[in-house]
């Protein structure tokens, strides 16, 4: 394993606390490691003003949102394999009874944990209110965007498809199968939402002036309208719970390990996202496929080199402020990505932390 640049987690470390003075941020947590090493921290600011001084750490929970396909659909598609999940099935044949003229029955879980299902991009699951057709059915009906396999999306609904494929078949609720396999890794700390409001769960957004703020619910209005459980968002999890999922699968030996030779699969590169990336299964794949990463909406990364067993797990409620706050992460997530390659990436170079007056 090849430790962390002192330098490097030194500016990462200023990219967080110049967030947090901004004003970006209320606060935020990255835990970095090696597969074989215990995990250290670096923190900054407060968890929100709703929970007085209480300042980030390990333990604090936050809405990861997109993570979830990280956390749960996507180990969950990899392990039920052996219960007769076919990545390559139309997933019409892995779901109760669909219309068989159903344009998205077509698509495979391999084509959505790719990206390139061709399924509608915007996700809307409020257009479905009062409609008395399962959601399945409701989101394999529409017309496709794309023909399957040509091309990469980022699509939201397709996740969401593949958690009601992965309970279907499996004869479990979404949220229960995911809690057996964070038991079993030893992710105590990681739930689908919602979550009782304490000082230790970081709010996120306000929707309204003068309105209550997102705060142990998710902030992603589709997963909200599911319950808090969907394949796509409404994970909430810990800094330090993400570090154990990150050195399991960069510890797991891909022969003769399920959830290791599911990793390693996925970091075959199937569909451009632009120059420089590729999406592999379900992961985002830099610097030539050396990196796997993903992002969460609300302010949450996780970057995987397994060459080098390294690991970076950010934990921000960027959405705190407003929806654009997200966007300033960019630096922040542009210093992740040099430290744990070691090496800046010339075509999206890493801005230096400016100096405060």
């Amino acid at each position: 394993m090849t430790p962390f640049d002192s330098t490097l987690l030194a500016e990462l470390g200023e990219h967080l606390e110049l967030l947090t003075a901004d004003g970006i941020v209320p606060g935020g947590v990255i835990a970095h490691g090696t597969a074989d090493t215990a995990p250290d921290y670096l923190s900054a600011g407060v968890v929100a003003p709703e929970c007085g001084d209480a300042r980030p750490g390990p333990d604090t929970v936050y809405d990861v949102a997109s993570l979830t396909k990280i956390l749960a659909t996507w180990p969950l598609a990899g392990t039920s394999r052996a219960n007769g999940f076919g990545l390559d099935s139309p997933v019409r044949e892995l779901l109760p009874p669909i219309p068989a003229d159903a344009p998205g029955g077509q698509v495979t879980p391999r084509q959505i944990l790719t990206h390139t299902s061709g399924l509608r991009a915007d996700t809307r699951l409020d257009q479905y209110r009062g409609r008395t057709e399962p959601l399945a059915e409701l989101i394999c009906g529409e017309p496709l965007i794309a023909e399957p396999g040509t091309g990469h999306r980022y699509i939201n609904r397709g996740f969401v498809l593949l958690g009601l494929a992965l309970a279907h078949t499996r004869g479990h609720r979404l949220d229960e199968l995911a809690a057996d396999l964070w038991r079993g890794l030893g992710m105590n700390s990681t739930t689908f939402g919602p979550v009782a409001r304490s000082r230790d769960v970081a709010p996120t957004e306000q929707r309204l002036p003068g309105g209550p703020r997102l705060w142990g619910t998710p902030h992603d209005d589709n997963a909200a309208l599911l319950g808090g459980v969907a394949g796509h968002a409404g994970v909430f999890t810990t800094a330090a719970d993400l570090a154990v999922f990150a050195m399991r699968l960069l510890a797991a030996p891909p022969a003769d390990d399920n959830l290791g030779r599911w990793f390693a699969d996925s970091l075959h590169p199937v569909a451009e996202i632009e120059p420089g990336l590729r999406r592999g299964l379900a992961w985002i794949l830099a610097d030539g496929g050396r990196v796997a990463y993903h992002h969460g909406f609300t302010g949450t990364s996780l970057y995987l080199a397994p060459a080098t067993g390294r690991y970076l797990a950010i934990c921000t409620n960027a959405v705190y402020h407003h929806q654009d706050n997200r966007t300033r992460l960019v630096p922040l997530r542009a210093a992740a990505l040099k430290a744990i390659t070691d090496v800046p990436r010339e075509d999206r170079p890493c801005p230096a932390p400016r100096s405060r007056p």
